[in-house]
């Protein structure tokens, strides 16, 4: 029975990984090739840190990690990662804007390029984009100005914008309730089997 138990709980451990991150297959079904509009896969996406980008492309193609200037040119003279496996996985390390084109010539300049915004893996969008208040030494709550305009006193009735969307990624709290959970369970189930 003991085995039962061990093996079961590293089926879990081995599955455990895929809660904290989301692949995206860059283009979808169409892969990195020529033809997809890129600004418009990204459109309705959530990249997070920890999650990864999968590029899956035929041999007369390359994934070039650039800065923006490479990315606004077509230029891959200062590549910082170069990617020729034709199946890249690129772990998303940190927020900002990361960048990516297909250096093979005509190719960038036809839209083989790619621009994501990569944001900090919290989970909970604060509302209305302000942040979170703090705590100051004499244990009154602050809020620090937000960068967000303020809204004009014209006397019309404003609303703000829906929270993002979530990309599917459940958080890591729940990750690790869905780990022990699946661990009691299995050891109940288990249990009574023998």
């Amino acid at each position: 029975m003991n085995t039962s138990i061990v093996s079961s709980f590293l089926v879990l451990l081995l599955a455990f990984p895929s809660v904290f991150a989301t692949d995206f297959t860059v283009g979808d079904a169409n892969g990195w090739t020529q033809g997809p509009d890129y600004t418009a896969w990204t459109s309705g996406k959530t990249f997070k840190v920890g999650d990864n980008l999968v590029f899956k492309y035929g041999s007369v193609h390359q994934v070039n990690e650039v800065d923006e200037s490479g990315y606004t040119g077509c230029s891959a003279s200062n590549t910082i990662k170069k990617y020729e496996d034709g199946d890249s996985k690129v772990p998303l390390t940190k927020a900002g804007k990361i960048y990516f084109i297909c250096p093979t010539p005509g190719h960038c300049s036809g839209g083989m390029k790619l621009q994501v915004n990569v944001v900090a893996a919290s989970t909970t969008p604060t509302p209305s984009g302000t942040p979170p208040p703090t705590k100051t030494p004499s244990g009154t709550p602050s809020t620090t100005p937000s960068d967000t305009p303020s809204t004009p006193s014209s006397g019309t009735n404003t609303t703000s914008p829906p929270p993002p969307k979530d990309s599917g990624a459940m958080s890591v709290s729940n990750g690790i309730s869905l780990l022990i959970g699946s661990f009691f369970v299995s050891t109940m189930v288990l249990s009574f089997m023998g």
